[in-house]
């Protein structure tokens, strides 16, 4: 079972342990495993789709809002597609013993920098169920031990996932302790987690600022934070503007309650009158509520829809609409004078997740790919496809928008470290 230890710290001490046997397993094993979790899932969908049941009726209960709902609930094609990521995880080339760089010193001493294994990876995050699949597989790839710390909404979707993944792995041949959840308890739970430093080697919270906020309070172990995504898409004034329009489009609804979707729209002053009154009333009618600042309420006013339904769906932009996370359909818009006030805006206001522009000028694209500091820049693409499954991960554990170790999508080769390996012949130093 994937819960069988009492506390945090036993719980911990034993994955661990499964970590040095994992580090040595070979490709073969792991792969196998993996193989195995991708058909118990499909073999066991109805167990999972009545735990997460449970989950859903207390969430409504509990009136989470849409947007947590949608990411919590699992159906029979969400649990495929989790499977089809264990599977295409299991496809990927084996990070570990790949070898960085190599070289011979002058004294004839061979050095090679290889990848290996971090050890043990903690990941705690909050209602989204596939997230417990996802990091597992690329933990147990890249050959480490994972302690898994859902959300207490996706208690029962978690439990009976964990528990598949584990039982899964361990009869194809990986240790016990490999996959771990540790479950139950609150705040406190969490801190006893986040100061591991005997066994964690790595916590990767996956939540928004509160979750980030309350390990950075407490946690003595290294923390990637795959945090908050406040994304942009600026509409420059040589855009395409019914290209501008389905990206907006795209970025805002596709998925409004993720990261990468996004929650600002910024357009050059030069073409604003001409592509706000359409682009607002595409907005409106897929039910979005927009944040205007003023010159963009101006021009709402002004256009022939603006008594119409655009104008119903526009409020004035407070400051702190700027710098927010709404994961729901609501979006700001701003009116700028240049890609270099777009730069500025985002510098201000942006969490460095993902940001787009939308151009025909090369310099205009590229002043804004060197001067936005983001984990990821698009040139006339949706922001939405920042995902380590569309990035050829297989998955992500998450996004970082830190800038050391690791950046963007975490997959595979952002869960190992490595060490040099040297070779002699009897040498001594000198």
């Amino acid at each position: 079972m994937a819960t069988t230890l009492s506390s945090v710290g036993a719980i911990c001490a034993n994955a661990k342990s499964a970590s040095r046997a994992l580090a040595r397993i070979d490709t073969v094993v792991k792969d196998a495993a993996l193989s195995a979790i991708a058909l118990a899932l499909r073999e066991r969908a109805q167990e999972l789709l009545a735990a997460n049941e449970s989950d859903m009726q207390a969430a409504r209960e509990a009136d989470i809002g849409d947007a947590l709902l949608d990411r919590l609930r699992l159906d029979e094609s969400r649990i495929e597609a989790i499977a089809e990521a264990v599977e295409q995880i299991a496809a990927l080339p084996d990070p570990v013993g790949e070898v960085i760089d190599g070289h011979r010193l002058p004294n004839g001493l061979d050095v090679r920098k290889v990848r290996v294994p971090l050890g043990v990876v903690a990941v705690v995050y909050e209602a989204r169920p596939n997230v417990t699949i996802d990091a597992t597989a690329l933990c147990l790839k890249s050959g480490n031990a994972i302690v898994l710390r859902g959300s207490s909404t996706a208690a029962h979707s978690n439990a009976a996932l964990a528990a598949i993944a584990s039982e899964a792995a361990v009869s194809a041949g990986l240790p016990e302790g490999s996959v771990s959840l540790v479950a139950g308890g609150g705040r406190e739970e969490l801190a006893e987690l986040a100061t591991q430093r005997d066994s964690v080697d790595l916590i990767i919270p996956r939540g928004g600022e509160s979750l980030k906020q309350a390990l950075q309070a407490v946690a003595t172990v290294p923390v990637i934070y795959a945090a908050s995504g406040n994304c942009h898409v600026f509409v420059d004034e040589s855009a395409d503007l019914v290209q501008a329009k389905a990206i907006v489009i795209n970025a805002k609804t596709q998925r409004p309650g993720v990261c990468n979707a996004a929650e600002t729209l910024l357009v050059h002053e030069r073409i604003a009158a001409d592509f706000l009154p359409g682009m607002l009333g595409e907005l409106a009618a897929a039910g979005v509520l927009v944040r205007g600042d003023e010159r963009t309420l101006e021009i709402a006013r002004a256009s022939p829809t603006g008594n119409g339904s655009s104008a119903a769906s526009i409020e004035p932009a407070e400051e702190e609409d700027w710098g927010r996370e709404y994961l729901a359909p609501v979006i700001a818009v701003g009116v700028l004078a240049s890609v270099e006030e777009a730069i500025e805006h985002i510098g201000r206001h942006g969490s460095g997740h993902s940001e787009a522009i939308v151009t025909r000028d090369t310099a205009a694209a590229r002043a804004f790919q060197l001067g936005v500091d983001a984990a990821c820049v698009y040139v006339n693409a949706s922001t939405r496809f920042t995902d380590g499954g569309e990035f050829g991960m297989g998955a992500e554990i998450g996004n970082s928008t830190q800038k050391l170790h690791a950046r963007g999508p975490i997959g595979l080769r952002e869960l190992c470290t490595f060490k040099y390996l040297l070779e002699g012949d009897g040498h001594v130093r000198g």
